[in-house]
């Protein structure tokens, strides 16, 4: 249980509560609540993307969503999304996903470097040199049993594209292929990025390693969110995903003392560290998610070792920091009362922890910008920020970042349901609006710094 909590978000919408007021929505037969900030904007209609007018669009950002809304493209793109949900492939297995990307670039004429972190790809589009601006698109899948019965259902068994994983890779690529067919208009280059293992294993920590950003001076990434509208698009400036770790006490019983009564009691001295030591204007999370006794089941013995954990998150490596001093205090100190001895582990030396998602403000105002162009102001969500947690924050610990969401809500279609749910679903009108989003993004990216540049000259 725990490793389905350990790596919950890496994707987003899976762990953890949204720091904001709740309230049912009644109009949903589940019961399924919403945070209060995105009940007004569910009411709204779906917005007509075709029917943009150009008096508001600039002319590059209605002829990237012309293209991505072209029959052939839009179709194709959701082809790509279909035959990766029937596959699914976890943490570094995604082989054959991999090769439908490569496939699908050698189509076009799209150079690439591959492999990196295992299955990984680095596409580049444009002049081949700087500046560089980074898209990326993450590839795993999860280890869960599908529960939407539909044509294109995962045929691996006890996997599932539940985190719209699927839908980024389609996105992207058809962010790709629009880019190479403007590759003229580019003023330098575009780089794509086909991660794995964003859900287990730091495959962007991996990427990095592996020469991912050489040379990239900005990155951008999408994600899907059943939270916004079908087609719109949020994020915000600054702190957008929480830092995510985790920690295992292990309590010894000592001469006289008793293991479970001191773990029984610190596992409830832990919450007072979240209710009366950490400012409740800044959230933060410490979760004990398993306890477990070293003797199993045998009620007719005193149990002489307690094993438990959880997850801490926050949205700053210096409250991470704080939270792991104060939980190993408090779990030694509180064992030494009943007798025992205590060990915390923080798995420093692993693959668990995931710093926060910090959007720069600068990339985040240019991404703004660009959304709106594409989808109108109305249709553009300053969402709050989430408990959940995403390995993109590496990439942008290392140069100027966003990440963004892209809307994929639709009632009609049962597309409501929470990211690392067996009922996740995508409504793949969504999928040519990202496409677009990310060809604007970087397009006008390399274009505007050309323009900046030349005028300082």
């Amino acid at each position: 249980m725990i490793t389905a909590i350990l790596f919950s978000f890496s994707c987003m919408f899976a762990a953890g509560a949204v720091p904001v007021g709740v309230i049912s929505n009644p109009s949903s037969a589940s019961g399924y609540e919403l945070p209060l900030f995105e009940l007004e904007k569910l009411v709204k209609p779906l917005f007509k993307l075709k029917n943009h007018s150009s008096s508001e669009t600039p002319p590059a950002s209605e002829e990237i969503l012309r293209s991505a809304r072209m029959l052939e493209i839009e179709k194709w793109i959701i082809s790509i999304r279909r035959r990766i949900h029937e596959n699914p492939e976890l943490a570094f297995e995604e082989h054959e996903t991999s090769q439908i990307v490569r496939e699908e670039l050698d189509r076009f004429g799209i150079g690439y470097q591959f492999p990196l972190a295992t299955t990984g790809i680095r596409a580049v589009i444009g002049t081949g040199k700087p500046p560089f601006v980074a898209l990326r698109a993450d590839m795993d899948a999860l280890p869960i049993q599908e529960g939407v019965e539909w044509e294109h259902k995962s045929k691996n068994g006890g996997k599932m594209h539940a985190c719209g994983h699927d839908a980024h890779v389609a996105m992207l690529l058809g962010a790709a292929r629009i880019l190479k067919a403007r590759e003229g208009n580019l003023q330098g280059t575009v780089v794509l990025l086909f991660q794995p293992a964003e859900e287990a294993g730091n495959g962007a920590k991996r990427m990095i390693e592996d020469g991912a950003l050489e040379g990239v001076e900005a990155i951008f990434g999408i994600h899907v969110s059943h939270l916004l509208p079908t087609g719109s698009i949020g994020s915000r400036t600054g702190a957008l995903l929480a830092g995510c770790s985790f920690f295992k006490a292990v309590i010894h019983t000592e001469r006289g003392g008793n293991a479970i009564l001191a773990a029984s009691v610190t596992v409830i001295s832990l919450q007072g560290i979240i209710s009366r030591e950490s400012d409740p204007l800044d959230p933060q999370v410490v979760s004990v998610t398993f306890f477990k006794n070293s003797r199993g089941d045998d009620l007719d013995s005193a149990m002489d070792q307690v094993e438990f954990g959880g997850t801490v998150r926050a949205f700053s490596r210096n409250n991470l920091r704080w939270l792991f001093k104060r939980i190993e205090e408090v779990i030694v100190a509180q064992s030494k009362v009943y007798g025992c001895s205590a060990t915390v582990n923080f798995f420093d030396n692993s693959d668990a922890i995931y710093p926060p998602v910090v959007n720069n403000d600068k990339m985040y105002q240019h991404m703004k910008r660009a959304a709106i162009d594409l989808v109108g102001s109305t249709n553009f969500y300053e969402v709050e920020p989430l408990m959940g947690a995403e390995d993109f924050a590496f990439y942008s610990e290392i140069v100027p970042a966003t990440f963004f969401y892209i809307g994929i809500r639709n009632e009609t279609l049962g597309s409501v349901h929470t990211a690392h749910s067996p009922q996740f679903m995508v409504d793949e009108n969504a999928l040519p609006v990202g496409a677009a989003a990310h060809a604007t993004i970087a397009e006008r990216y390399l274009n505007e710094l050309s323009l900046q540049t030349t005028v300082v000259m």
